[in-house]
């Protein structure tokens, strides 16, 4: 069976138990690494993998194809995407300063994004200038550099900032938090829906409980992924990501996601869905 998940410590924490074979009853896994940019772009044409770790906000766009499993994803609070500026000074702090700016993101089709451009609707008057999609990882040093004038960040950002000298002007969870009540939901795990999703939703479940049971088991292979991050930054990234949402999004959980499709929706951003569609 193949799956695609990102190196990110959450996912390689997640899924280590079930890619390692100590799932029992398990089939043999074929894992693909891959940045979420990729896999959006895999889910909307139907290929990429039997099971994938995409952005919520590309959900509406594979739903026909593929099921939202409740289990395995990222979503929490405190956990959300950062809007960072160089520099010090009031403007920079302004989102207002963004008016026709250069602005990274991760993908187009993130939450981050989608997230952004609802927060951007009411703080950036006429719009941002142009948008950048860039891997996650390259977005700050842009930043740094001047090569662009802000960025969107996701993961390991949220600690690791303030070693590039960067600014917050926002935080993008805090908003959502504040402005809804709500968790945050940021990445999905999807499987195709010819498959037995129920098994596969046990299996999931069954890796993230053997993940908190049993943690030092996936130190290694997270930090062999963790692209040259500390153990302590490691650490905190699975802390923050990986919680009672990553084994059974709940009522809170799938409120979250439909909240953020429907505002997306009705600002034209994303193809409306129907809610029931989100439940296996």
């Amino acid at each position: 069976m193949r799956i695609a998940f990102s190196p990110c410590p959450n996912d390689t924490f997640v899924f280590h138990a079930l890619v390692h074979g100590l799932i029992p009853g398990t089939p043999e896994f074929e894992v693909t690494y891959a940045d979420i940019d990729r896999t959006n772009g895999w889910a909307a044409k139907g290929k990429g993998g039997d099971i994938m770790k995409i952005s919520f906000a590309a959900l509406p766009w594979v739903l026909d194809k593929y099921a939202l499993l409740p289990c395995g994803g990222a979503l929490g609070r405190g956990c959300g995407p950062l809007v960072l500026t160089k520099g010090n000074s009031e403007q920079l702090g302004d989102p207002a300063s963004l008016s026709g700016r250069r602005v990274a993101v991760p993908s187009e089709r993130s939450t981050a994004y989608l997230l952004f451009r609802l927060w951007a609707a009411q703080y950036v008057p006429g719009g941002v200038g142009e948008i950048i999609v860039m891997p996650f990882d390259q977005i700050m040093p842009a930043v740094q550099d001047g090569s662009i004038d802000a960025g969107l960040v996701i993961h390991e950002a949220r600690f690791t900032y303030k070693n590039y000298g960067l600014q917050l002007m926002a935080d993008l969870g805090n908003w959502w938090e504040e402005d809804t009540g709500l968790p945050i939901p940021l990445g999905a795990i999807i499987a195709d829906r010819s498959l037995d999703l129920a098994s596969i939703c046990s299996w999931i479940k069954q890796s993230v409980e053997y993940a908190w049971a049993h943690p030092e088991a996936s130190a290694d292979y997270v930090l062999s992924h963790a692209q040259e991050m500390s153990p302590d930054v490691t650490q905190a990234h699975i802390n923050l990501y990986v919680n009672k949402y990553s084994a059974d999004l709940g009522d809170d959980g799938y409120a979250a996601i439909s909240a953020l499709l429907s505002r997306a929706a009705d600002e034209g951003l994303v193809p409306a869905i129907d809610p029931a569609a989100l439940r296996v």
